[in-house]
């Protein structure tokens, strides 16, 4: 339910956005509808940076980041893809003019997480309301929902980016779920999810069913499957609907009503699963959602606090006496504490 309301608040925070940027800069939004890069580098209290791939902030949904200065500035990835960059130039932008604006800002002291997520994903929103108009969106997603290909269809019809596409997709979900952007090697570009946790960019998604059978076929394939989560852990089984997408997969994954079938009851489940271990060091069995150890990827065991890595050694057994001392009481160049050598 949590997430319904976030996704309404979004897109109420969008159109709010909209009317800021109508009101302060009559006929902007055409222009950023045609180009937003080249229109947002034209506008003196903003500065505009590119920078590489690598260098785009990891907290951001999207390959950029945004600095409030003073003086703000938007940092765009330099990827090849002209609409990509568009997208996320305006998603940069969204976040500009929510830390802006004391009526923008106002929502937040309402969310329990100080509106960090809604500020997300109003800037998505926000980037996909201006590049695909509704007239345009609602020519090509049926009113049941969209199909994968219908995503495509759009994307093609449109000068907006895949990303961009998933999002006003996703707005159009008839259930809970998720519209992924899946790379050619199944590493998530993108998610826009609804009423579902959000999945990490990034992530492997390759080897899950319906995924995987689309990697390495025609791009086309339906089924039943599950996302994965931080850590390895999946989330509830879900309807799914892929096509290619230019050199990427797009997949629709719904938890019923899905467009694509006649009838779909929901799937069970109610969130994501967590993985089974066995700790390595008092062998108790136990399950996790905790955050995995960046040494050895195994969260900590809840009955003796450890992890899988090797325990760590404070000290030397000196061969003269047998006693395991601290690195204090051993000579730099010997193996014997100070007493026996």
């Amino acid at each position: 339910m949590v997430n319904y309301v976030l996704a309404g608040a979004a897109r109420t925070q969008a159109v709010a956005m909209i009317k800021e940027v109508e009101a302060a800069r009559p006929g902007a939004l055409e222009r950023l509808t045609q180009g937003a890069l080249a229109e947002l580098r034209t506008w003196p209290e903003l500065t505009v940076k590119d920078v590489p791939e690598g260098q785009a902030a990891q907290g951001c949904s999207v390959a950029g980041a945004y600095d409030y200065g003073p003086p703000p500035r938007l940092s765009v990835a330099m990827s090849a893809s002209q609409a990509r960059r568009d997208f996320t130039a305006l998603h940069e932008l969204g976040h500009h003019l929510q830390k802006s604006s004391f009526d923008l800002m106002e929502p937040f002291s309402r969310e329990p997480d100080g509106g960090v997520l809604l500020e997300d994903a109003a800037c998505d929103a926000f980037a996909g309301e201006i590049l695909l108009p509704a007239h345009l969106v609602g020519h090509h997603l049926d009113a049941k929902g969209p199909t994968a290909l219908a995503i495509t269809h759009l994307w093609r019809a449109s000068n907006a980016s895949r990303m961009a596409v998933c999002v006003r997709a996703a707005q159009h979900l008839p259930a809970p779920g998720h519209v992924l952007l899946l790379d050619p090697t199944g590493h998530l570009a993108f998610a826009a999810s609804h009423g579902e946790r959000p999945l990490r960019r990034g992530s492997f998604q390759g080897d899950i069913p319906v995924i995987d059978r689309a990697l390495t076929g025609s791009g086309r394939a339906q089924g039943r499957t599950q996302v994965r989560y931080r850590d390895g852990i999946l989330g509830r089984e879900l309807h799914t609907d892929t096509a290619p997408m230019d050199g990427y997969i797009v997949a629709v994954l719904v938890t019923d009503s899905a467009p694509w079938r006649a009838f779909t009851p929901p799937t069970a489940g109610s969130g994501p699963q967590s993985r089974n271990y066995i700790c390595a060091n008092c062998d108790e069995e136990y399950r996790s959602f905790e955050p995995a150890c960046p040494s050895c990827r195994v969260p900590q065991c809840p009955d003796c606090g450890r992890c899988a890595c090797p325990p760590r050694v404070l000290g030397r057994a000196c061969p003269g006496c047998f006693i395991v001392h601290p690195p204090a009481m051993l000579p730099p160049n010997s193996d014997r504490c100070f007493d026996c050598s």
